[in-house]
């Protein structure tokens, strides 16, 4: 029994209903279970005729499952199966051993790109510290993207990493290469790629070229000597390589006249105590300083970057015979897909596409990815230290391709005619939502409610490209006063396209007198879910998973009947 004090001066009690289970679950321990228990033939059959596993080895589960303490004398036990990280519905993400899905042979445009933006701030983009620890996380959560803008120290005899004109402190770049290095290929073997926001003169440039070169040696990639680039190489191709992308240095400031980026205070960052006169004669000579050759700079830029400036068509232009990056605002994207929508995908077919956060997110929000992706936006640069819906749509599409950074573009994004429109269903989803539980372990018994358990309800809808994606998500019944609900409902989803297909899971407390309590969240790659009973971990606002929170769900997949 359960007890919730009332208005201070009675108790309620609320027994426990952690023994009910849904039919289904019912039915399925009772025809391929002995009392709950399986043994090796027992889990074989349920393997094949309820997961569609057919090529899954027992023994090798059996095996693992000792390990994690699921295995008791009389065998395994069916639910506790049922509820465990076996049973992922992206359970390749589990086994190490197995392969990575996607066929990582193509050219690196191909490929959406796990970017991050400012890589290095804590926090918000204005006041925040600059650190090496965001790098780390980024990195250990299999980001491949790492942005790091660069300036001239207070004397400019050193280089330091900040977001340069506001009051965020610096890191210095030697200590950022240093992390990058030893935590690359904490999660993934596929290659990382540093953009560097250059903002430098020529003898600091000289300078990162000699620290980039001794911090990474043969990591580092480094193109021949006054070549182009015709094709880029492939995710395979690059595997634990470290990739510099930026501007040419008589290209990246020859219009720029920034001081040297001293992050002290208003009047420094924005020079608001300097003349009109004496702004235009410093401009002059940093600009000088500025333009101008540094060769041994220039060797170290393996994907040569544009910022478009003036006609957005020129900047779009396709060059058989020299491959870039591009960056665009998010913004800028939006005003660009209305007249330019056919020209980008035809440009990302072969050069990489960036895009980056608005400059008035200074509270490090995100944007929505898919006016990147369904252009074929590889680098859809995102605030990591924010967190929100997009930020979870970005969690979710790389948790696919066993997270490693690199999840293949559909296949009409990567070649053929850039104004073809999927508009043929190809499959239909089928989602049960059986039940939960967890939140009594992860949460206070008053979390939710001070005078009776939670009244949990489920959200389910679909995030995708166009006539996918649902226009809200799609809602169960509340279950009053219960730490395990059990819903037992059924939602049906048409895909197009399953590439860019994420289904969206959320979970909330029915509270009538106040905002609905969140109580988790997760987004889960459609192309990869297996079908059958799984069970599906929650995580919380930050994106980060909750140890004990799971949803027992169903899918099916099944193909629509053609009209002909």
């Amino acid at each position: 029994m359960q007890p919730f004090e009332v208005f201070g001066c009675f108790l309620r009690h609320f027994r426990p209903k952690r023994d009910v289970l849904p039919d289904d679950i019912k039915q399925v321990i009772d025809n391929y279970s002995e009392n709950g228990k399986m043994n090796v033939r027992n889990l074989n059959v349920f393997l094949k005729e309820m997961q569609g596993q057919s090529d899954e080895d027992p023994h090798a589960i059996f095996e693992k499952a000792k390990r994690h303490n699921l295995l008791h004398h009389k065998g395994l036990d069916l639910l506790q199966y049922l509820f465990s990280d076996f049973n992922h519905p992206l359970s390749i993400f589990f086994y190490l051993s197995q392969p990575i899905l996607d066929d990582m042979k193509s050219p690196i445009s191909h490929y959406y790109i796990y970017t991050s933006h400012n890589t290095y701030l804590t926090g918000n983009q204005f006041t925040s510290d600059s650190s090496v620890r965001p790098i780390i996380r980024a990195l250990q959560k299999g980001v491949r993207g790492i942005e790091l803008d660069l300036w001239p120290n207070s004397t400019n005899t050193d280089v330091n990493v900040c977001h340069g004109r506001t009051l965020t402190s610096s890191v210095k770049l030697r200590k950022c290469l240093s992390v990058i290095k030893e935590y690359a290929f904490y999660s993934s073997d596929y290659p990382v790629i540093i953009t560097f926001e250059d903002h430098l003169n020529r003898s600091l440039r000289a300078k990162v070229a000699i620290m980039v070169k001794n911090t990474f040696g043969d990591m580092l990639v480094q193109p021949k000597k006054d070549s182009k680039l015709t094709e880029l190489p492939s995710p395979a191709d690059l595997k634990r390589k470290i990739v510099i992308s930026t501007k040419p240095p008589n290209e990246s400031m020859a219009s720029e006249t920034n001081t040297p980026q001293k992050n002290v205070s208003f009047a420094t960052s924005f020079n608001c105590f300097q003349s009109k006169d004496d702004s235009d004669e410093n401009s002059k000579h940093e600009e000088i300083e500025m333009q101008g050759e540094v060769p041994e700079y220039r060797d170290l830029i393996a994907i040569h970057a544009v910022k478009h400036q003036g006609d957005l068509h020129d900047s779009l232009r396709v060059d058989p015979n020299n491959v870039r990056r591009l960056s665009l605002s998010e913004q800028e994207l939006v005003e660009a897909c209305k007249e330019h929508g056919n020209q980008i995908v035809r440009f990302t077919q072969n050069n990489i596409l960036r895009v980056y956060p608005k400059g008035t997110r200074l509270d490090s929000s995100n944007y929505n990815a898919y006016h990147g992706w369904k252009h074929g936006a590889q680098m859809v640069a995102f605030n990591m230290q924010g967190y929100g819906k997009n930020l979870w749509l970005m969690q979710g599409m790389f948790r696919g391709n066993k997270g490693c950074g690199y999840v293949k573009k559909p296949k009409f994004l990567c070649e053929g005619d850039p104004t073809f429109y999927p508009n043929e269903v190809k499959k239909i989803l089928k989602v049960k939502v059986y039940m939960g539980e967890g939140w009594h372990l992860e949460f206070h018994h008053a979390h939710f409610d001070y005078c009776s358990p939670p009244d949990f309800y489920a959200k389910v809808g679909i995030a995708g490209y166009e006539e996918d994606k649902t226009p809200r998500m799609y809602k169960t019944k509340s279950i009053e006063d219960d730490w395990w609900p059990i819903w037992d409902e059924v939602f049906e989803f048409p895909i197009r396209v399953p590439e860019l297909a994420l289904l969206r899971i959320e979970v909330k407390d029915n509270d009538t007198t106040k905002k609905h309590e969140f109580g988790g969240q997760t987004c889960l790659p459609v192309s990869e879910l297996r079908s059958g009973i799984r069970c599906v971990p929650l995580y919380n606002r930050k994106g980060e998973k909750y140890k004990f929170i799971k949803l027992l769900m169903h899918f099916e997949f099944t193909v629509p009947i053609s009209d002909t």
